[in-house]
């Protein structure tokens, strides 16, 4: 049995390949732990990351994306450091990001975010989604084989952003190409539009990348999450086909069992106590995102997938608070969408055994970051 508290979390791979027996060990009497080879308080429990989250006084996003060495530019003393971070935070990694925003600076450009993602934009997106998933499965349904992430995943989402952009439908190669994902789509051509001095593809580009790279990165590993659960759980693409109305909760149990997240850091700006454990002002948290779904304090069974589980939607893949995920609906339609339209259009989807073993010995790579959940590759048959 492995010994977690001798394992390093941010450099060993194979808790990067299979995390969920290290988030086990820490819900099982380590909610809140801090971590012996960075110093990291480690936060797993449900309770305790939302208490967090909503603590935006006390806990800071500024080192978001920093990683577990990261080392301030100034010395961050005493048990309030609030002032201090304010000094040289814009030397700090994706500073000029929304992610990495604190009030009241987050809340004024939040709002000017949220007035593009607004009831009406989203529903004429998802019309485009629907459109989109039909020429992408006229591509890749013919061969009867699609390697998902790469054929089908990985541009649809790019392409969905793009839309919610305004990005003229005709540009779209061009982004493709610009963005390099898409090939087979694309048929492997290399228009003059695709070239990287194109001042149109770089701008898009530049555009969906600051605004949206997050939010693309981590549909694409729901949506490939979401297409090995329905061919792996024994019976599960059957009911789903037979009610569709249970798709929507099936992708929420889908984010809680294999929240795309597995964490992201913060800063405690004061010196404060969460479940017992004492956090100095200056320290790096870790909520972990990824863990919390399966916290059995609040989820019964919390390892096994259930679509009619009471509380389906109580996961906090998304985020909560002020800092809830903006595109969370329109996470949730792509899934949906993307889900609906591959069972209206085959008789049964397969995990290929050639690329990943036969059923009860599946072989399934992951990204090797302790950051993002996800599969490097799924290689998917279809009737």
């Amino acid at each position: 049995m492995t010994d977690f508290t001798a394992t390093d979390y941010f450099s060993d791979q194979s808790v990067a390949a299979d995390t969920y027996p290290y988030f086990d060990f820490l819900l099982e009497g380590r909610r809140v732990w801090r971590e012996p080879y960075h110093g990291v308080v480690m936060v797993a429990g449900h309770e305790e990351v939302l208490a967090v989250l909503r603590d935006t006084a006390s806990f800071s996003n500024c080192n978001i994306v920093a990683g577990p060495n990261f080392r301030f530019p100034v010395e961050l003393t005493g048990d309030d450091v609030t002032g201090l971070v304010e000094q040289p935070r814009d030397a700090l990694p994706m500073s000029d990001q929304i992610i990495a925003f604190d009030p009241p600076k987050h809340t004024a450009h939040r709002g000017l975010l949220m007035g593009l993602i607004t009831p009406k934009r989203l529903k004429e997106n998802e019309e485009f989604m629907w459109r989109l998933a039909d020429r992408q499965l006229d591509v890749v349904l013919p061969g009867g084989q699609c390697e998902f992430i790469d054929d089908f995943a990985q541009p649809y989402t790019l392409l969905v952003i793009a839309d919610l952009l305004g990005v003229p439908e005709s540009d779209h190669p061009s982004l493709l190409r610009q963005a390099g994902v898409g090939r087979r789509l694309l048929g492997d051509t290399g228009e003059d539009e695709g070239r990287p001095d194109h001042p149109l593809a770089v701008d898009v580009a530049r555009i969906a990348a600051n605004l949206f790279s997050a939010g693309q990165e981590t549909t694409v590993r729901l949506l490939s999450t979401a297409l090995r659960l329905i061919c792996d759980q024994p019976g599960l693409q059957q009911r789903l086909r037979e009610h569709r109305e249970l798709i929507p909760r099936f992708i929420e149990e889908t984010l809680r069992l294999e929240s795309p997240i597995k964490g992201a850091f913060r800063l405690a700006l004061k010196t404060t106590t969460l479940a017992g454990v004492e956090i100095p002002a200056g320290s790096t948290v870790m909520l972990l995102h990824g863990a919390t779904g399966r916290d059995p304090r609040h989820f019964e069974c919390p390892h096994e997938l259930r679509i009619d589980r009471p509380n389906v939607r109580q996961h906090i893949s998304f985020g909560a608070g002020i800092h809830t995920c903006p595109g969370a609906p329109l996470a949730r339609a792509e899934g949906r969408v993307v889900i609906e339209r591959l069972f209206d259009r085959t008789k049964e989807i397969r995990v290929s055994e050639a690329a990943h073993g036969p059923a009860g010995a599946r072989r399934y790579d992951y990204l090797p970051t302790y950051m993002i959940h996800g599969l490097s590759t799924l290689t998917l048959e279809f009737d």
